[in-house]
């Protein structure tokens, strides 16, 4: 089982060669280890504590059950063709396989590293097809919030929060009280590491105050699989049930997609979401058509 426990090895005395191999970490490539044991043994090292690190601890994890945590000393070719075969068959993209095998790709070259792994196989960036984003209108967005409100107050709130901030799931959760103040918020715990600050609207505000009864944070107590849930629960409720592309992050989207269709700057967006390179921004830009009004007027009929 992965998890999200450190090591601090000059608290615990471990000084030699020896002291690491008995503490279970240093290998002289004599075990085979599973995924998730390398990632136990790693994992303090490769990523720092983000919601990133979240997302590859689930995707490591995954993977780990693909294998059955079968424990090897050599990753050969076909073992990663079965991986890739297993996640296309239950549904992940060209885009989400990459991701977790970037996670993966991380994790074993550290441990060829450390002598634990002796031969890797070649990961090559599968292609990825631009999909369509989905987004919600204000309709939508009022039916579904008000479906969810019934469900909680804070899952309601949150949902207010995220649409008019742009933050992830796990950004709003993380976020303390001291992260808001002068009406922002910085999110520290980003996807890309480097944190962000955003300006908030009233009605983010008045979210964020009617939850002012909760300690740390205004969201710190949210469980996601337990505001899943609802939010499931809630879009069935309103009609977007079978809608697969309707889950929390498309809230991310709705935000994204309001401030290019009013007339913001491409890369002020890019600041505004936190994305890493303009290109991430970029799938967004098509959703800008006033840039293509001038045009009407060479293809009007004289």
């Amino acid at each position: 089982m992965l998890t999200d426990s450190a090591y601090s090895i000059h608290e615990q005395g471990w000084t030699t060669r020896e002291d690491l191999g008995a503490a279970g970490l240093f290998s002289d490539g004599g075990h085979a280890h599973s995924v998730a044991e390398l990632y136990e043994r790693h994992h303090h090292v490769l990523w720092e504590e983000s919601f990133h690190k979240y997302c590859v601890a689930g995707f490591l994890r995954e993977l780990d059950t693909i294998l059955r945590s079968e424990r090897f000393r050599d990753f050969p070719q076909e073992r990663l063709d079965f991986l890739i075969g297993e996640l296309r068959r239950r549904g992940n993209s060209n885009g989400t396989i990459n991701r977790k095998l970037s996670a993966l790709s991380k994790l074993l070259k550290k441990a060829r590293q450390m002598g634990e792994v002796h031969s890797l196989p070649e990961i090559r960036r599968l292609k990825e097809r631009a999909g369509r984003i989905r987004f919600l209108d204000y309709d939508e967005e009022a039916r579904l919030f008000s479906s969810i409100r019934v469900r909680s107050e804070t899952y309601a709130n949150l949902s207010l929060f995220l649409v008019d901030t742009g933050a992830r799931l796990g950004e709003a959760i993380g976020a303390r009280w001291n992260d808001i103040e002068e009406g922002r918020v910085t999110f520290w715990l980003t996807k890309s590491g480097r944190s962000r600050t955003v300006p908030l609207t009233h009605r983010a505000q008045r979210a964020l105050q009617a939850q002012r009864g909760r300690a740390i944070g205004p969201f710190i107590d949210v469980k996601q699989y337990q505001f899943r849930i609802a939010w499931h629960q809630a879009k069935a409720e309103v009609g977007l049930g079978r809608d697969a592309d309707v889950v929390p992050h498309v809230l991310r989207h709705t935000c994204a997609s309001r401030l290019v269709r009013g007339g913001v700057d491409i890369r002020r967006v890019q600041t505004w979401l936190g994305h890493q390179t303009l290109q991430m921004t970029m799938r967004y830009a098509h959703l800008a058509t006033h840039d293509l009004d001038a045009c009407l007027s060479v293809l009007e009929e004289r």
